[in-house]
């Protein structure tokens, strides 16, 4: 990551003629927002005195409380590469602080450097984060409205010959490069129209930070192409839904703790505690990582995505997998996690049921090597593999008995992201669906 002074920001953005800045941030439900300042304020948003109205933010603050600041982190400075002239756009990520000067609990950004302060407090340096996002490129209509038609009717790693997305794909990859992302790879996924883009992991905030702008940059440069990029989970029947893997692994030091070379699989006790607490509070988490009505379409879906809550150093079937790297690149693949997530919300409730479970010495079950799908349910009680939620309001309900994830949330954000949830399951529960006509009309 690219540190940036005060000075280096001013002298970038008049060298480039940057005419606007916005002053970016996140609300609980992971949407991005922003404010968009003249360039001449600019030595006023770098002081951190911008201020807006927090009533108008979906999970925010009460109208009698609106005034609050916007204090940019000055390393997520980036020149965007696309404008319609010469005058250029800069953007800064911002934490949400109150006028009394302190972070603001239901900012989901500054809420995960609480937690990864913590986990500081235990001993540790870093928490590392590689994301794996997967998304659809969608026509549009003639009026420039997203239709549900893929842009391909490609398949997993198909060539150029089958896949009109290949030079939008490109080009999302290039732009992202030009903002400074290591891009790893790319390529198309299983179902038509369907992509993912690998770049380098990070620490947990700058990993977060670059899932959002992954997807501004990924919908904008689609736009160009009279496309849609959407990461909705599972938009098409009978096709592979979008997942988003998280790596993670912890490090003490410099040195990954994951990683033990005197162990027989190459894991170290602490490792094992940390799988334990993802394992103990998946049922927990499944709400925040896994947040819409739609993504339950996805888990269910039987197209690979985990339903079941195991691991295995190999098997992709379960909830999580050990890659086979070891030393440095150790590391655990969260697999159940789908793009509506909020990363930062995400990445607060993972790493914090992975230390709770370094806190108390959680014992790991045995890993499960046999395709869990093709097993049945007697021979998954046997191996103590457990379900996950397979409704929003079946993973409320567990998220409402567990302490560890909404310590992870701090109670405002637990709080609002529950009630806008629930509201939620509730619209959707009193809709009547195509499927529902088709099935019932003629026969009662």
């Amino acid at each position: 990551m690219t540190e940036y002074s005060r000075e280096d920001i001013l002298k970038m953005a008049e060298e480039q003629n940057v005419r606007y800045i916005r002053l970016q941030f996140t609300d609980i439900v992971g949407h991005i927002k922003n404010v968009e300042i003249p360039y001449r304020h600019l030595d006023k948003a770098l002081d951190g005195e911008m201020m807006f109205d927090g009533s108008s933010i979906e999970g925010f603050v009460r109208l009698e409380e609106s005034d609050m600041y916007l204090k940019p982190d000055l390393n997520t400075w980036v020149i965007f590469p696309w404008s319609q002239d010469d005058t250029k756009i800069g953007r800064l990520i911002c934490d949400v602080y109150c006028i009394d000067g302190q972070p603001f609990e239901g900012d989901p950004r500054s809420n995960l450097k609480r937690v990864v302060s913590e986990m500081q407090e235990m001993g540790y340096d870093k928490f590392n984060l590689g994301a794996e996002p997967e998304f659809f490129l969608f026509k549009l209509d003639k009026a420039g409205q997203p239709t549900t038609e893929p842009s391909d009717e490609g398949g997993y790693f198909d060539l150029a010959a089958m896949d009109d997305g290949e030079e939008c794909r490109r080009e999302i990859s290039r732009t992202l490069e030009e903002m400074g992302f290591d891009i790893e790879m790319f390529h198309h996924e299983n179902a038509p129209g369907q992509q993912e883009i690998s770049f380098e992991y990070s620490d947990a905030v700058t990993t977060s930070d670059n899932i959002q702008t992954f997807k501004l940059v990924a919908k904008t440069v689609a736009r160009r192409y009279n496309l849609h990029a959407t990461f909705m989970p599972k938009p098409i029947d009978n096709q592979s839904g979008s997942g988003m893997h998280y790596n993670v692994s912890l490090f003490r030091d410099g040195e990954n703790v994951f990683y033990d070379e005197k162990d027989e699989f190459g894991l170290s006790k602490e490792m094992r505690h940390f799988m334990a607490g993802l394992l103990d509070h998946a049922r927990g988490y499944t709400a925040i990582c896994n947040p819409l009505v739609n993504s339950y379409k996805r888990i269910q879906s039987g197209f690979e995505a985990p339903r079941y809550i195991a691991w295995s150093g190999h098997n992709r079937s379960p909830l999580l997998r050990i890659p086979s790297t070891r030393g440095a690149a150790t590391r655990a693949e969260v697999r159940s996690l789908d793009p509506s997530a909020n990363p930062y919300l995400a990445t607060a409730v993972i790493l914090n049921a992975g230390l709770d479970g370094i806190k108390n010495e959680t014992e790991l079950d045995t890993p499960v090597d046999e395709n869990i799908y093709e097993m049945t349910k007697h021979q998954r009680e046997v191996e103590n593999v457990e379900d996950l939620p397979t409704t929003l309001y079946t993973a409320l309900k567990a998220l409402n008995e567990d302490t560890v994830i909404q310590e992870a949330l701090g109670s405002h954000i637990y709080k609002q992201f529950h009630d806008n949830k629930s509201l939620e399951w509730k619209m959707y529960s009193a809709q009547v669906t195509d499927w529902e006509l088709d099935e019932y009309l003629t026969q009662y």
